[in-house]
């Protein structure tokens, strides 16, 4: 029999945030909550940067007086949940995330190669549980960006799912006037070892 994790064994978003008050998480830690587990980050390869860097220049119109643009960081979805995406577009401004992230987004981006299953598996039914209306996984292992939209937050899973791939555009349904080349963030003729 598999084992489980209780709802008692994980770890609430409230402990998370007591343990990096007490200093047990440090901020050099690259870390996140993910479903009531603190899991490390894996660092960045530099396919994984250049659609980073690629995607801030693109993304950075989205942030106007009503949205912003959050670049790597936490997103508090949810009881047992601090992701920190490497996009989320959010609606206010900086000033009102001064005492508590974000608790939810208009668009999350992740951009993936090494956590090409945990972004699919963990994260897919994590932000469809927060209602995130849209979320995009950028495969750098198959170049294409993996699009999910229609949330069911009680099923924990998004209703639609569509692949789009280099020579095609992208426009995001949940914030206008974002819209992208898939063939401009994708990293040319680089193989991403499995």
């Amino acid at each position: 029999m598999p084992a489980t994790i209780s709802t008692d064994e994980r770890i609430t978003r409230e402990c998370y945030w007591q343990l990096v008050a007490d200093g047990v998480i440090s901020p050099d830690d690259r870390v996140e909550l993910l479903d009531g587990v603190i899991v490390s980050m894996a660092p960045q390869n530099p396919p994984h940067a250049f659609v980073m860097t690629t995607l801030n220049r693109l993304l950075a119109a989205a942030s106007s007086g009503s949205l912003l643009l959050r670049v790597a960081l936490p997103l508090d979805i949810g009881r047992f949940s601090t992701p920190e995406p490497d996009f989320a577009i959010v609606a206010g401004r900086a000033e009102d995330y001064l005492t508590a992230h974000p608790t939810t987004a208009l668009l999350v981006i992740e951009v993936a190669d090494s956590t090409l299953a945990q972004d699919r598996l963990t994260k897919t039914r994590m932000y469809a549980a927060g209602g995130i209306p849209e979320y995009w996984i950028v495969n750098l292992r198959d170049p294409s960006v993996e699009v999910y939209t229609a949330p069911v937050p009680a099923e924990r899973r998004y209703a639609e799912r569509r692949i789009v791939r280099a020579g095609e555009r992208l426009a995001a349904e949940s914030v206008p006037g974002v819209a992208i080349s898939v063939a401009d963030i994708l990293p040319p003729d680089v193989v991403i070892p499995r």
